[in-house]
């Protein structure tokens, strides 16, 4: 790839010409994120849609009947909006469901995270502790609040509390699933320490809102921890498949953020017929049981049966299951080598991940059928040898790797 930037002034072209240097010097003429385009009959681990809900026909229904009876359409900020009106509906309905006192519906669960820490803390003195694998929206709004910032080892609650007690108590910031590798936050002994040091808590649910918790209220409310977690925020593009972002806070913040954060005053608000979709896809994850424990028995077994065949997946203790190959023309090999076999996942690289701990990451979802969880454990054998597995710096040594793995 060649681009030619004597148009950019000299700091720009320095820039873009270190990101072209990736392709000829480090991905060896080719782009990381691009390979073979899947087939109908391909196995898809690419979207983090885990119910398996996008293009529900009820949801495209929802959608189609609001595009059609719609009438003077106006776009604005979400500042404007008052009265009986659909998205207000809409965030009474979420705050019931995730048995908050109030939430707020944002664009994107990247505005949502930036807006909302810019909100708590910026102007103040309120120190920042947050999770070294933290989301990067996190980490984003964490920037911009111009707050003092404070990264603790990741999961690690001892750590956490040191820091609390060097700089005083602020706001404290964790995934409860992580998106990298799938690991899950020490919910419960996390946030009562915090909390008993009067710490603020925010908890980023965007990977567990909809799949974990009773009808899939999260894993806050699973642990009935929903009254010493202020701050809930999640993504509604995961499990929800749509594009939205959520935040649940205490009785009269909604208005305040809206009057406050930057994203929410400076953005349109979502449309009516893209909450309509939201709102049906809510009745859906209700009574969604059956996809949840479907969707937990894949990840269970997918999970195991890699870790028997020699691939490291201890660390993911969700539907996330991350490949740690470690550098990035070893991805690249670990990629094509199983999109050749039909098997598709996300290449999760720098700066997702540090250069040497490139991944490819599987999102499992409850649509995965018995036959198509062979197929991907059969692809994972096949390739071991082809991707160097025994020399990944993740690879677990195990003594015995079974010849075959099968759902009865």
């Amino acid at each position: 790839m060649t681009i030619n930037t004597n148009k950019y002034p000299s700091y720009l072209a320095e820039k873009v010409n270190k990101h072209v240097k990736r392709y000829s010097q480090e991905w060896g003429g080719r782009h990381i994120m691009h390979g073979l385009n899947p087939e109908k009959s391909s196995i898809k681990m690419i979207s983090n849609d885990y119910l398996a809900l996008a293009n529900n026909p009820e949801i495209v229904a929802a959608q189609h009947d609001v595009l059609n009876s719609l009438e003077n359409l106006v776009l604005m900020s979400s500042i404007f909006m008052h009265g009986d009106n659909p998205q207000l509906n809409f965030e009474s309905r979420m705050a019931d469901y995730m048995e908050a006192e109030e939430s707020v519906l944002c664009q994107s669960g990247y505005n949502a995270n930036v807006g909302l820490i810019q909100a708590i803390v910026e102007g103040t003195d309120a120190p920042i502790y947050i999770d070294m694998m933290a989301h990067m929206s996190l980490w984003d709004g964490s920037h911009f609040s111009k707050a003092s910032v404070h990264q603790f080892r990741h999961n690690n609650v001892d750590h956490l509390i040191s820091l609390i007690d060097r700089h005083g108590p602020g706001l404290v910031m964790v995934d409860s699933v992580y998106s990298t590798n799938g690991s899950v936050c020490p919910l419960k002994e996390l946030v009562e320490k915090a909390y008993k040091k009067d710490c603020i808590l925010l908890v980023d649910e965007s990977h567990s809102l909809g799949t974990h918790g009773p009808n899939g209220r999260g894993m806050v409310v699973d642990y009935g921890l929903q009254d010493k977690v202020m701050f809930r925020t999640a993504s509604l593009a995961k499990a929800f498949a749509g594009r939205a972002g959520i935040i649940t806070c205490p009785e009269g913040f909604s208005e305040y953020f809206k009057f406050t954060a930057k994203p929410s005053i400076f953005s349109s608000a979502l449309l009516p017929y893209e909450i309509a979709g939201l709102n049906k896809t809510l009745d859906l994850i209700i009574d969604a049981d059956d996809r949840r424990e479907r969707l937990h028995y894949n990840a269970n077994f997918l999970r195991q049966a890699l870790s028997d065949l020699g691939y490291k997946t201890d660390d993911s203790q969700s539907q996330i299951i991350a490949l740690e190959s470690g550098t990035e023309r070893q991805t690249m090999v670990l990629k094509d080598a199983l999109e050749s076999k039909g098997v598709f996942g996300s290449v999760f690289c720098a700066p997702a991940t540090a250069k040497k701990r490139a991944l490819v990451r599987f999102s499992v979802n409850s649509s995965l059928t018995d036959s198509e969880l062979n197929l991907i454990v059969d692809a994972c054998k096949s390739i071991r040898e082809a991707v160097g597995l025994s020399q990944w710096r993740s690879t677990r040594k195990q003594s015995a790797i079974p010849l075959s793995l099968s759902i009865d």
